[in-house]
């Protein structure tokens, strides 16, 4: 398949619910802002435990996708991509660290082989360490997440993580790339679009937009959404 073609397959597959059983099961992440001295804004998010895969509980693909796929199946599955700070605190919430592992940086980074071959690299590494599976883990890929940065270039995929220990991620915050750029380094671990915040719930694009509770879940404050990711 060419690039095009695997994404179309990329989503067709994944909304006819080929996707491992055990991503069905959100795994709760705490955040916390404090907004003034002795007053702190506590959140809780649902999150899937892993990367996004196609296939089973015992044969799946941990698939890299570019923007635009990735917007639309979390829209449609009715999740949301996460902010950095998110990132941050799954790596830091995990009860499973993988080491990353990078593959030779090249034009084969973007190919179907090299998906499978750091898919296997995570899947050996994952049994050695004993981790079992719907249980959170990270530091294995680099998340595709939502920026500000995109308000202005949104026209570009922003990639960020792939921690080698809390507070050292290998990625920072980038654009980079096109929209329709993946490689096999990208996860998308998709965010449940409801959040507990204060007692009560409330969706996580309304936290992200409000200017008073945003922090809680963004170190960018506000996260001013285009109109095709604030309406999904």
């Amino acid at each position: 398949m060419n690039r095009q073609e695997r994404e179309r397959s990329i989503l067709g597959q994944l909304m006819e619910g080929n996707l491992p059983s055990f991503l069905r099961k959100l795994v709760p992440v705490k955040l916390s802002y404090e907004v003034a001295r002795g007053k702190t804004l506590l959140a809780t998010i649902f999150v899937m435990p892993e990367y996004l895969a196609i296939g089973s509980d015992s044969d799946f693909l941990r698939i890299p996708m570019n923007f635009h796929t990735a917007t639309a199946i979390a829209d449609r599955l009715g999740f949301v991509l996460p902010t950095r700070k998110i990132v941050d605190a799954i790596y830091d919430q995990s009860a499973g660290r993988f080491t990353p592992q990078p593959l030779p940086a090249g034009p084969q980074m973007t190919s179907t082989e090299y998906y499978r071959k750091h898919n296997a690299m995570i899947d050996q590494q994952s049994r050695t360490r004993g981790f079992p599976l719907g249980e959170l883990v990270a530091g294995h890929k680099k998340d595709v997440v939502l920026t500000n940065h995109l308000r202005y270039r949104p026209d570009r995929i922003a990639i960020y993580g792939w921690h080698r220990a809390v507070g050292q991620p290998i990625q920072p915050l980038s654009t980079v790339h096109g929209a329709n750029y993946a490689d096999y380094s990208h996860g998308i671990r998709l965010v449940g679009k409801m959040a507990m915040i204060e007692g009560r719930l409330r969706s996580v694009y309304d936290i992200l937009q409000d200017s008073l509770l945003a922090s809680v879940l963004s170190d960018e404050g506000a996260i001013h959404l285009s109109p095709a990711l604030s309406n999904a």
